[in-house]
């Protein structure tokens, strides 16, 4: 990382993965072509969890390739009149699989629903058991995990 300063520890990259929205999901495929796609997801402990449908792309790409890399950006302030911006990221270098475990992939998805509608945890409970069988479960397991940010400076004490 070229701005030491700015680097972060893994608390506050797992800080980060927690408290996004959005991430995106980089691979390369057969051809050496990069593939990148946002997406929702959750971490869980080692593991980031994200869902789609059952063919396509990155299916195909994780069948061949599963390296992988997950690159979220937190909260932003744009700062104009500095011509920069104040920031948090982080990004994890693991392992994806499709997740074949029934168990594991209904978990994986209640997380997912908590996550984005946590008041709706009875619906989602049902919501999760119709889409079993049509949705795709990746899990990438998390090999390493940076973080940078510029952060707000601190007020001066007095």
């Amino acid at each position: 990382m070229r701005r030491s300063d700015r680097k972060q520890d893994e608390a506050f990259a797992r800080k980060v993965l927690t408290d996004a929205e959005y991430g995106v999901l980089s691979l390369v495929d057969q051809q050496g072509k990069p593939y990148a796609v946002p997406l929702s997801f959750v971490l869980s402990d080692d593991i980031i969890y994200i869902h789609g449908a059952t063919e396509g792309a990155k299916l195909r790409i994780l069948e061949q390739n599963t390296n992988a890399v997950f690159t979220c950006v937190g909260r932003t302030n744009i700062l104009p009149e500095q011509f920069s911006t104040e920031y948090e990221s982080a990004i994890a270098y693991g392992l994806a699989s499709i997740v074949t475990d029934v168990q594991e992939k209904r978990r994986a998805l209640l997380l997912l629903a908590m996550k984005y509608s946590p008041e709706f945890d009875i619906q989602a409970k049902a919501y999760v058991d119709r889409a079993l069988d049509h949705t795709a479960v990746i899990a990438i397991s998390i090999e390493s995990l940076t973080a940078k940010a510029k952060l707000p400076k601190q007020p001066i004490q007095e």
